[in-house]
C-alpha cells in the first residue's frame, strides 16, 4: 500500500513483510451455504469460525428496551417465524423467533462475546440501533476487534460518540460518492476529505450501473491510507480478479470458496 501509511488499528492486522496486513475474509452474515435461512444466526457464526474464519460481518437492530441483536432486516418477517420491527419490540418477544424456524436471534454481546479472538463487522441498521451497539461493544471490550459501519455516517458517528475507546469504521453511502468523484477527477484532496473520518471502504463491485471498484479507486483508496473491502463476492474468478487489483479485503456468502482461493494464493492465515 503506498501513499498515505494505513490505519494501524488492530481490527486490520499486523503488516506483513509487504506492509500490508493480510487479506481480510469476512464470512458475510456467517456461513450458512445450503441453509441460506441461517443468516446471521450463532449456527452461522460458528460454522465460519470451524472454517477458520477470523472475521465475520453481521447487522444489527435496537429493540424497544434497548437491546442489541444480529439481525439484517428491520423486521423479523423474511428470516425467521416471528413478525414485526425490531425497534417495535421488547427482547423478550424477539428472543421468542426463531430464524429458518430453528435458530434464535443472537444477542450482539454473544456475537461478540462467545469468540474473544474474532474480528466482528457491525453494520448498524438504524437508528434503535446506535445505543444498543455502542453499549453492546463497551460490555464485551471488543474495541480492538470491532469495525462499525453504517450507510449513514451520522449514524455510525453517534456510535461512535458512545464509545470509551476507538474502534476501525468504513465511509457510509455520500462518503463514498464523494470518494468516487474524487477518484475519477484525479483530486486526492477531494479522496481525503471524503475518507477523512473512515479507516475502510467497504462497497460493492458496482452500484447502479456505476463502477466503484476498479484499478483506478482502488489506487486512489491506498494512497489515501484506506482500505478497500469489497462485497459480496461469491465467485472464486471474481475472487481472483479483485485480489489481481489489491483489494485489501472480501465478502462472501461463499466462506469455503473464497476460503480455497485464499490457500490457493498463499494468503489463508
Amino acid at each position: 500500500m503506498t501513499g498515505a501509511s494505513p490505519s494501524r488499528h488492530p481490527y486490520f492486522g499486523r503488516p506483513g513483510p509487504t506492509g500490508r496486513p493480510p487479506v481480510a475474509a469476512l464470512a458475510h452474515r456467517g456461513f450458512s451455504h445450503g441453509h441460506a435461512n441461517l443468516e446471521n444466526s450463532m449456527a452461522a457464526f460458528a460454522a465460519a469460525v470451524d472454517l477458520g474464519y477470523r472475521y465475520v460481518e453481521t447487522d444489527a437492530h435496537g429493540t424497544r428496551d434497548g437491546v442489541a441483536v444480529a439481525l439484517h432486516d428491520e423486521s423479523l418477517d423474511r428470516t425467521t417465524d416471528g413478525t414485526g420491527l425490531v425497534a417495535d419490540l421488547r427482547w423478550d418477544e424477539v428472543r421468542r423467533a426463531r430464524i429458518g424456524g430453528t435458530e434464535p436471534v443472537p444477542l450482539l454481546t454473544d456475537v461478540l462475546g462467545t469468540w474473544p479472538d474474532l474480528r466482528v463487522n457491525i453494520d448498524v441498521k438504524g437508528d434503535s440501533g446506535v445505543e444498543p451497539v455502542a453499549a453492546a461493544i463497551e460490555a464485551t471490550a471488543s474495541h480492538d476487534r470491532v469495525c462499525v459501519t453504517s450507510f449513514s455516517p451520522r449514524r455510525r458517528r453517534a456510535t461512535l460518540a458512545r464509545l470509551s475507546r476507538p474502534v476501525a469504521t468504513s465511509a457510509g453511502r455520500g462518503e463514498v460518492i464523494g470518494f468516487l468523484v474524487g477518484a475519477r477527477l484525479r483530486l486526492p484532496a477531494l479522496v481525503g476529505r471524503a475518507l477523512r473520518r473512515v479507516d475502510a471502504l467497504q462497497v460493492p463491485v458496482a452500484e447502479d450501473g456505476l463502477t466503484v471498484v476498479d484499478a483506478r479507486t482502488v489506487a486512489a483508496a491506498h494512497r489515501a491510507g484506506r482500505y478497500v473491502h469489497v462485497w459480496t463476492v461469491d465467485e472464486p474468478a471474481e475472487m481472483h480478479r479483485l485480489l489481481d487489483l489489491g483489494v485489501d479485503g472480501l465478502v462472501t456468502d461463499r466462506a469455503d470458496l473464497l476460503r480455497d482461493v485464499l490457500r490457493d494464493r498463499g494468503h489463508w492465515t
